[in-house]
């Protein structure tokens, strides 16, 4: 337990470092999410400390992943006014990109000749984290392989989303925060706020959405998708 409240640490003193750096260069590949991971685990590697170990206090950055999500729910209270009026719009957008982020997954997975539990993993990448893991628990995959999947598609949708952005010339702050939030969820709400406070507030509502929509969908499609 002392070990893995001494790596818990570590790790939160990497990811400050990592997000001073990031702050100052403002270039994508010095995110904390992909600094932080890397030196981590080349730390255990190195030393041979087991994930078990690192857990123990590594848990507690886990548990905080759902208040944190809904922490998000302060930006929407002061932009509301805002919401109520583009509703349906953003109802819309969240709704045909979570489609297409199932059923882009189900061909993906396809494409790759992935086993039942893995495809199945893949199916919630776009989903914020702890409900990825509910839902691939439901639809029979690997709670800990979606957690990947999650991340590895919120850091490239946070890496691409503002040069597809600006190749389409997407400048409104509705459409920049539908676009993030579902694609990159947390990782894209936290690209989004750094747009504008809208923009941000947009993505918090696109992504807490498309996670509400991942749940009725993604077992239906994955259904017919099999059939």
């Amino acid at each position: 337990m002392i070990t893995g409240m001494l790596l818990l640490g570590l790790t939160l003193l990497v990811y400050l470092l990592a997000k001073r750096i990031y702050t100052s260069s403002g270039k994508m590949y010095f995110s904390p999410l992909i600094i932080t991971p890397l030196i981590i685990i080349s730390i255990l590697l190195v030393m041979g400390i087991p994930y078990d170990s690192y857990n123990a206090g590594g848990q507690w950055l886990t548990k905080l992943l759902q208040p944190a999500t809904i922490a998000f729910a302060i930006p929407l209270h002061k932009n509301f006014k805002v919401l109520k009026k583009h509703a349906a719009e953003i109802a819309a957008g969240v709704l045909s990109g979570t489609v297409i982020a199932v059923l882009s997954s189900m061909m993906l997975a396809k494409w790759l000749h992935l086993s039942g539990e893995l495809a199945t993993s893949l199916v919630p990448r776009s989903v914020t984290t702890p409900i990825a893991m509910s839902i691939s628990q439901s639809i029979g995959g690997v709670p800990s392989i979606t957690a990947v999947f999650v991340i590895l598609t919120g850091v490239l949708g946070t890496m691409m989303g503002p040069s597809v952005l600006r190749l389409f010339r997407i400048d409104n702050e509705i459409a920049r925060g539908v676009s993030l939030g579902t694609a990159a969820h947390g990782t894209g709400t936290s690209k989004a706020f750094e747009f504008s406070s809208l923009t941000g507030t947009i993505s918090s509502i696109a992504m807490i959405l498309t996670a509400l929509f991942s749940i009725g969908l993604a077992p239906a499609l994955l259904s017919v998708f099999l059939h």
